[in-house]
C-alpha cells in the first residue's frame, strides 16, 4: 500500500512525461489499472494523460486533446494507393487474416436476421457505454443484435483514426488492421455507428460512408453527438452549487448547433442516410430530472465535484455514472429502431457495474431505469436529426 501511495504521489508532484510507447503505456497499466477508463486492457497515451489530470483534482484540464495534427494527406483527392479500401474484398479478408490470425472465427458473412439491422461501429469511451448496453436491450426486446465494432480510447476511436488504421496510412503506413474493411467489404451490413470526436470534418465520415455504399448501397449511418462536458464552461466550476438546469440546457444547444452544422453537410452528399443518436438531449433531460427529485438514489451531478459515487458523470472529462450506460443504449435502440424503450416488458438484465476502485455499484432501481427509457425516446422524437418521430404517440415511429 505504501508503494503504491508513493508511487502516485511521484506521478501527481512530478512533471512526468507521458509514456508513448507500448512497453510503457503496459508498465502503466499494470502500476495504475484505473486509467484504462473503458476497460479493454489497454493503455492508450489519452488514457494515460486523462488519469494525470483527475489524479490532480481536475485542475488539469488536458484531458484528450483537442487540437490535433491532421495529416495532410485528408486534403487530397485520394489516399495512398496501398490503402486497404482499395484493395478487392478477397484482398482484404487476405489481409486480415494475415494480421489477426488468432481470430479463428472472423465474421465475415452475418445471416439476415428476421428483426434486427447487421451493424458495424467505431467509438470511443463515450460510445463504450452503450455499445455493452445496447445487444442487451435489443435481447430484452426479442432479438439477437449483429454488432462489430472497431473501438479505442479517446481520439484513438475517432473515425478519422480508425480509418487511418484500418487502412494502413499516414502514421499507420504498412500496419493496416482491417477489422471493420474487411466485414464490410466481405458480407452483408445494414448500418455503421460512430462516436463523435474534436474537430470532426465531413471527410472523416465520407470515406466510410463510400466505403460502406459500394458494398452495402442500403446502409444507414448513426452518430452519436455525445453530451455535454465541464470543459465546456468558462471558467472550471469549482462546486456543483455552481452547476444549474439552465447551464446544461445552453451547453446542450451549442452541442446541437456543432452537430447540425456536421449532419447538414453531409445531408448534402447523403440525404436521408446519417441520422444523429442524440445522447446529448438525454442527458440534459436526465439532469433535468436529477433537478426535479425525479432520479432517486442519484446523489450528484458530477463525482469530482460532489464526490458522489452515483452521480451522472464520474469525471470532468465526462464519462458516465454507474447505471447511465442504460440510458446511452436506450437512445442507441431507440434512434436505430425507432421504437420507443418503454413498450419492453419487465427488468433487463444488465451487467452489474464494477468501479475499479469501489467494486460493485449498486444498478438504479427500477423507477429510475423506467424513467430512462421515457426519457430517451423523448431526447429522440425531440431531436430532428434524429430522423424519429412519433406523431401519434405510440412508442413506435411513424
Amino acid at each position: 500500500m505504501k508503494i503504491a501511495s508513493l508511487c502516485l504521489f511521484y506521478m501527481v508532484m512530478t512533471p512526468l512525461a507521458l509514456p508513448q510507447s507500448e512497453a510503457q503505456l503496459s508498465r502503466w497499466l499494470r502500476r495504475f489499472p484505473v486509467a484504462d477508463t473503458n476497460g479493454d486492457g489497454k493503455l492508450t497515451i489519452e488514457e494515460a494523460r486523462a488519469f494525470m489530470a483527475s489524479r490532480r483534482g481536475g485542475t488539469d484540464r488536458q484531458g484528450p486533446p483537442t487540437e490535433f495534427r491532421v495529416d495532410p494527406g485528408w486534403s487530397e483527392a485520394r489516399f495512398p494507393d496501398h490503402a486497404v479500401c482499395y484493395m478487392t474484398p478477397a484482398e482484404i479478408q487476405a489481409l486480415y487474416r494475415k494480421v489477426f490470425p488468432e481470430d479463428l472465427q472472423p465474421v465475415f458473412q452475418v445471416p439476415r436476421p428476421a428483426k434486427a439491422l447487421r451493424i458495424v461501429g467505431t467509438g470511443h469511451s463515450f460510445m463504450a457505454p452503450g455499445y455493452g448496453t445496447f445487444p442487451v436491450i435489443c435481447q430484452a426486446a426479442g432479438f439477437e443484435q449483429p454488432l462489430r465494432t472497431h473501438t479505442g480510447g479517446g481520439m484513438t476511436g475517432s473515425a478519422r483514426f480508425k480509418w487511418e488504421q484500418e487502412n494502413g496510412i499516414f502514421e499507420f503506413a504498412d500496419k493496416p488492421q482491417p477489422k471493420l474493411l474487411a466485414a464490410i467489404a466481405t458480407g452483408q451490413w445494414d448500418a455503421m455507428m460512430w462516436g463523435p470526436y474534436y474537430g470532426d470534418r465531413p471527410e472523416f465520415y465520407v470515406c466510410w460512408i463510400d466505403f460502406c455504399l459500394k458494398y452495402n448501397p442500403n446502409m444507414e449511418f448513426f452518430l452519436s453527438d455525445a453530451w455535454p462536458q465541464l470543459g465546456q464552461l468558462d471558467p472550471s466550476p469549482q462546486s456543483e452549487a455552481e452547476l444549474s438546469v439552465e447551464a446544461f440546457i445552453k451547453l446542450g444547444r451549442e452541442k446541437h448547433a456543432s452537430t447540425e452544422k456536421l449532419i447538414a453537410a453531409l445531408d448534402q452528399k447523403y440525404p436521408g442516410k446519417v441520422h444523429i443518436m442524440p445522447t446529448s438531449a438525454a442527458l440534459v433531460l436526465a439532469v433535468q430530472a436529477y433537478y426535479e427529485g425525479k432520479l432517486p438514489g442519484i446523489e450528484g451531478i458530477n463525482r469530482s465535484l460532489s464526490h458522489k459515487t452515483y452521480s451522472i458523470w464520474q469525471d470532468q472529462l465526462g464519462h458516465l455514472g454507474p447505471g447511465f450506460e442504460r440510458l446511452e443504449g436506450y437512445v442507441f435502440y431507440a434512434t436505430v429502431y425507432k421504437r420507443s424503450p418503454a413498450l419492453i416488458e419487465g427488468d433487463i438484465p444488465f451487467k452489474p457495474v464494477v468501479d475499479k476502485q469501489l467494486g460493485v455499484l449498486n444498478p438504479p432501481n427500477r423507477a429510475v431505469d423506467r424513467l430512462f427509457r421515457r426519457i430517451a425516446w423523448q431526447a429522440v422524437t425531440g431531436n430532428p436529426l434524429s430522423d424519429v418521430t412519433d406523431r401519434n404517440g405510440d412508442g413506435i415511429g411513424d
